[in-house]
């Protein structure tokens, strides 16, 4: 069934792809980016570009995930001119290297931002509407930093996507008698095929990050070549894409709460089972095990 899909951040990197690989699935895609007559041009250009050569239909759309008037207009759009909305994929995300204590209040807010504060602004404009119709789904596109083994000067971008996890494994409950479905997607460390490391933030505060230097120097350079090294050679970003479209298309009630694709193996899936199976078990436990499922309507 073909089903109406608009995902955060799809100017590159894994949202980019996921948007191809759902347009080639036969899914209308809008391909959420912002500036898409300036910075992302291009970007917007290649979404058209790629419908056009493919026969599929993928839309760039503008939308800013920082300003609420910008992702209602875009959500107004999309509903307007679908007649409806049924799949949301957050996926804007941004990242940040450097000592933690170097990075000012405001920095670290940004960073929060970015990847948490953009998923309740997409949130509070689309979910009126998948309520509406007692059916969707929402797809978070996580971080195996969330639970996994995490490696230092990465502090804020790991505190953000475990926040972006918590607040994702609140709503599923919280949507389940809406008939809205949950799926949580892990990426683990990718060091090819996206834009992360090259785009990622550092902090303002120079003087204390060379301070750090001193007792860590070179620290993450030896830690993108050591997850390059834990990584197999065949690691394939894509995988994130497949997963999250294979997703879409599975039947309601049976799509997996959350899906890991890390080539690191970092050991935040045995952790992230650990603490699902925990949840599952207290629902339980408070007769509330309606909620670990959407209600079929």
């Amino acid at each position: 069934m073909t089903q109406i899909v608009v995902i955060t951040g799809a100017s590159s990197g894994f949202g980019a792809m996921t948007a191809r690989h759902l347009a080639d699935a036969g899914h209308v895609v809008y391909a959420g980016m912002r500036d898409t007559v300036t910075r992302n041009a291009s970007a917007a250009q290649a979404a058209r570009d790629y419908a056009t050569d493919h026969q599929v239909d993928l839309r760039p759309i503008e939308m800013d995930v920082a300003d609420q008037g910008s992702v209602d207009a875009a959500i107004d759009t999309i509903v307007t001119t679908a007649g409806r909305l049924d799949v949301i994929v957050h996926n804007a995300g941004h990242m940040t290297l450097g000592p933690a204590e170097a990075f000012t209040p405001d920095e670290v807010a940004q960073v929060y931002d970015t990847n948490v504060l953009s998923t309740q602004r997409v949130n509070r404009a689309a979910l009126p509407h998948l309520r509406a119709q007692r059916d969707g789904l929402v797809i978070w596109v996580g971080s195996s930093s969330s639970r996994g083994g995490t490696p230092p000067y990465l502090a804020p971008y790991f505190a953000a996507k475990a926040a972006m996890d918590a607040l994702a494994v609140s709503y599923a409950a919280e949507l389940a008698r809406f008939g809205i479905e949950t799926s949580i997607i892990v990426p683990g460390s990718f060091t090819v095929g996206t834009n992360h490391f090259a785009h990622a933030g550092h902090p303002s505060d120079t003087n204390t990050a060379e301070q750090y230097d001193q007792l860590y120097p070179d620290l993450m350079e030896q830690v993108s070549v050591r997850l390059a090294d834990l990584a197999p050679a065949e690691q394939d970003p894509t995988e994130v894409a497949r997963a999250i479209t294979g997703v879409v298309g599975a039947e309601k009630g049976d799509r997996p709460f959350r899906v890991h694709i890390d080539p690191a193996h970092d050991g935040a899936e045995e952790v992230f089972d650990l603490g699902d199976r925990i949840r599952t078990d207290f629902y339980r436990r408070l007769d509330l095990s309606d909620l670990l499922r959407p209600a079929v309507n």
